[in-house]
């Protein structure tokens, strides 16, 4: 099953985009419909974080989410099959560029928008340094390898597996490659710290900080978009005074501010993780 999704994927790659987005609105529509747990993840989820909406408002939103979600899956046809001038074409990379100049230790912040690897494949094309990223290896396969050959495309990304642990990534970093780093989900009670996400308490990694401090990284943000015409792809300026010593408020910090991004565009977060799973102790389970 998963070399005939695969296959079918490569088909999709030369169609034009409108057709390739209309089929996953139909799709995300269907998937909301028949995924009855992940729906229920996501409209938890969006209770827990927006109180302030009706149960209509948030489902609506849920369902704009699935749609987003899945047209963000499908475009991994044209990310990583397309040709290189169609995926130039559609990846608008945008805003503080000059941070890449040089070969200063970069860290970039890449919360889980639905682009993300969108935002990954601009920056591997579009920009001449030697990226980095962790990467968490996939129970089939065929999968992935297929995910490791579409983020590798473009032959400047290296990929650490989370087995691997610091050292790499710490190398990487003083060896001036910029480590794509997506610290936002629930990875469990090992190692995270539990600071606010829309004030409730949320386990987190506070790996930002720690990486940042460990590499004599300057930490950037990277927000993708998925947009009628494809993406944009915006690296916002590098965050001063960061990190501090202390990596708890440094990870309440980045969350503060992932919230804000989030606000612009809430139906491309990642809703259908289980962003809360991992409770403090005494309280009891969301899900």
């Amino acid at each position: 099953m998963a070399r005939i999704a695969i296959a079918l994927l490569r088909l999709l790659a030369p169609l034009p985009l409108a057709w390739v987005r209309g089929l996953g609105a139909v799709l995300g529509r269907l998937l909301y419909r028949v995924v009855a747990s992940r729906r229920r993840i996501a409209l938890t989820n969006l209770a827990l974080c927006f109180p302030q909406l009706s149960a209509a408002e948030r489902e609506a939103l849920a369902r704009r989410h699935f749609v987003v979600f899945v047209q963000a899956w499908l475009d991994r046809a044209w990310l990583w099959h397309g040709r290189p001038e169609v995926t130039r074409a559609r990846l608008r990379l945008t805003g503080a560029l000059h941070e890449f100049d040089g070969l200063a230790p970069r860290l970039l912040f890449a919360p889980h928008f639905v682009g993300l690897d969108a935002g990954a494949t601009a920056l591997s094309q579009q920009v001449r340094r030697q990226f980095a990223t962790i990467y968490t290896q996939q129970s089939n396969a065929t999968v992935d390898a297929w995910v490791k050959q579409g983020r590798q495309r473009f032959g400047n990304a290296k990929l650490y597996g989370r087995i691997d642990g610091v050292k790499p990534i710490v190398a990487a970093l003083r060896a001036g490659e910029p480590v794509y780093l997506l610290p936002d989900m629930d990875f469990g009670a090992r190692d995270s710290v539990f600071v606010p996400f829309y004030g409730v308490p949320a386990a987190t990694v506070p790996s930002l900080s720690r990486f940042a401090r460990l590499g004599r990284a300057r930490v950037v943000p990277v927000v993708t978009r998925l947009t009628d015409d494809g993406y944009e792809v915006q690296v916002l300026p590098g965050w001063d005074g960061f990190p501090t010593a202390d990596a708890t408020a440094d990870t309440a910090l980045m969350n503060q501010r992932l919230q804000g991004w989030i606000d612009a565009m809430p139906e491309q977060y990642f809703w259908v993780h289980k962003r809360f799973k991992t409770r403090p102790p005494g309280e009891p389970p969301v899900y």
